[in-house]
């Protein structure tokens, strides 16, 4: 049983009761985020040392896919037991994965480095949302969004850079082991204000359902595995095998997230179903297009390398900025949400348009920074909401599924933006930016389907039965 917090607590997140905790998350965060823009730097020369072959891509999918599964156990024991197990498991398979692929000698030992602090990952995330809805009163809440959205910052301006240097002057190795440190002192910041909570009072879920829910989650994970690599191998081959087992693995992924999520969620229905829809809608476009957005740069206007990665770390900071400006939103969350994915749909397609009528460099930057502030204000706001909506009995599950529907949604646009640069792409042609345009106005489709869906994500507090008051 949590127990309940002290009266007469200062209000701030930065406030000495709550400070320790707070800069616990934001180190949490800023570890992973590290990981992930430094390992996606240093992974060519990885491959190229351990001669990964065709098994380069594997580093990717099965940090991913061991990360759905992840997220899914870690709601249900969160549920059952509190966030305080979860949360060590996951640190502690994060730090087993990463000191594995640091001392890898062979690229599948990577691989399943990978793998295991994919399942860290997921684990501890979702362990995270439950503490911040259980620690910090409602109001508290989108201020420390903010700050984790703010943790991404440092670590896209320097991971690269930092990752590349050390890959090229010392080792990769590096770049793994030099994670682990960030995490122990993490857990020694976050663990004396977590090591209280317990279980709810009055736990929904039963170790059957538990059990059923853990099933379900090895079936996402493997259907999505199953789609991403026969697909891969339907468009290099044309194999009719591998795009049966693509459609195969897409159907069981697909009957997984029916029985994982909240009813509806497919289907936009009204509430708390909407806001995990929206989340994932809006990760598709947002993941695609900035995956795409190097590749656009690079053809379309030729800049370096260095210079297309001004307008990623332009975008971040505008995810920021994003996020500290729905922390000051006190009502209506939910228009929030909405204007900030119809924001995200015009940014996407401008961008689009702009490059495709090879508009001056600065003005598409310009465009493509307020794609990052729509991600900001609306990602956060889906965080907020679902904790609002969330009792004590299922935080754990509501949380894995808003990141369910994140991870998800960025397979889906990542997925489907490789298969439309693949029809379109026509380099070294002036129809080049046409293309781009194209595909990024088909991108911010999935934008668009999420401002519906944020309009009918207006949700009612559980434990009153009335609208909260920034709904």
């Amino acid at each position: 049983m949590s127990e309940p917090l002290p009266e007469g607590r200062p209000a701030g997140a930065m406030s000495s009761a709550y400070r320790p905790l707070t800069l616990g998350v934001i180190a949490i965060v800023t570890c992973a985020a590290f990981e992930a823009m430094a390992v996606t730097t240093a992974m060519p020369v990885v491959a190229e040392e351990l001669s990964a072959g065709a098994g380069y891509g594997l580093a990717f999918s099965m940090f991913l896919t061991a990360s759905l599964l992840g997220s899914v156990l870690a709601g249900s024991r969160c549920d059952a037991e509190g966030p305080r197990r979860p949360l060590v498991a996951g640190m502690a398979l994060l730090i087993a994965g990463l000191i594995m692929s640091s001392v890898a000698a062979e690229f599948w030992q990577v691989t399943a480095g990978r793998a295991v602090s994919g399942l860290g990952s997921g684990a501890m995330v979702v362990a995270l949302y439950v503490i911040i809805g259980e620690v910090y009163p409602s109001k508290l809440q989108p201020v420390v969004f903010g700050w984790v959205s703010a943790a991404w910052i440092l670590p896209s301006m320097i991971g690269p850079l930092a990752a590349g240097l050390l890959a090229q002057y010392l080792s990769w190795r590096w770049v793994f082991a030099v994670a682990i440190p960030i995490v122990l002192v993490a857990a020694a910041l976050v663990w004396p204000r977590v090591r209280h909570l317990g279980a709810p009072d009055n736990p929904a879920l039963d170790r059957g359902l538990g059990r059923r829910r853990g099933l379900w989650g090895i079936f996402l994970a493997a259907g999505v595995f199953a789609a991403q690599w026969a697909g891969n191998a339907a468009a290099a081959t044309g194999s009719l095998l591998a795009a049966v087992v693509t459609a195969a693995g897409i159907a069981v992924a697909v009957t997984a997230l029916v029985a994982l999520l909240p009813q509806g969620t497919l289907w936009l229905r009204r509430g708390l179903p909407s806001v995990i829809a929206t989340r994932g809608l809006i990760n598709a476009a947002f993941v695609a297009a900035e995956a795409f957005m190097p590749v656009m740069l690079l053809a379309v206007y030729g800049v370096s390398p260095a210079t297309a990665g001004i307008a990623l770390t332009v975008g971040a900071v505008g995810w920021a900025i994003g996020a500290f400006v729905q922390a000051r939103v006190t009502q209506r969350r939910y228009r929030l949400l909405a204007g900030g994915a119809g924001l995200l749909a015009a940014a996407v397609g401008g961008t689009g348009l702009l490059a495709g009528a090879q508009a001056p460099f600065w003005l598409l930057v310009l465009v493509w920074s307020l794609a990052g502030v729509a991600m900001g204000a609306a990602l956060s706001s889906t965080s907020v909401m679902v904790l609002d909506a969330s009792s004590a009995a299922d935080r754990g599950r509501n949380s894995a599924s808003l990141q369910l529907s994140d991870q998800v949604g960025a397979v889906a646009g990542t997925t489907v933006g490789g298969a439309l640069f693949a029809v379109l792409a026509q380099p070294g042609t002036s129809q080049e930016g046409t293309s781009f345009a194209v595909m990024w106005l088909f991108l911010a489709g999935f934008a668009v389907i999420g401002t519906a869906a944020g309009l009918r994500s207006a949700i009612v507090r559980p434990s009153t039965g009335k609208v909260p008051s920034q709904e």
